[in-house]
């Protein structure tokens, strides 16, 4: 089993910063894919950004080159750097955790879920 808790979300004007958290729970940490996907209201969640045990990353479309993921695994925590945000950032976003599927490659195929954290970006 493995427990998720994003953190580091919160209310930033267009063009700013964030950095989310994810703290995973768990000895497999090490070996697992961690994704960020994030959901906007009325809109199906997709997929942010994310990171194999090895270190190769994947982006969505709409946020490559402004948002980076990155992972520790020695403190059990995946990051995800935000930059140059904009209001369609505007989402909740979700930290999951994928244990079976070497490299998933959509949301059914991530095991586990965080709650959930809020990112608004205002003009």
């Amino acid at each position: 089993h493995v427990r998720l808790v994003e953190s580091g979300g919160g209310s930033v004007q267009s063009g700013g910063s964030l950095r989310l958290s994810c703290a995973a729970s768990g000895s497999i940490f090490s070996t697992i894919v961690i994704g960020w996907y994030r959901q906007a209201p009325g809109k199906e969640r997709e997929l942010v950004a994310s990171i194999s045990s090895r270190g190769s990353t994947n982006y969505g479309d709409s946020v490559k080159g402004r948002f980076t993921i990155s992972r520790d695994n020695a403190k059990n925590t995946v990051f995800l750097q935000m930059s140059s945000l904009k209001a369609e950032d505007t989402a909740v976003y979700y930290c999951a955790a994928g244990t079976i599927v070497v490299v998933p490659t959509s949301v059914d195929e991530y095991d586990y879920w965080g709650q959930g954290t809020q990112v608004t970006v205002y003009s």
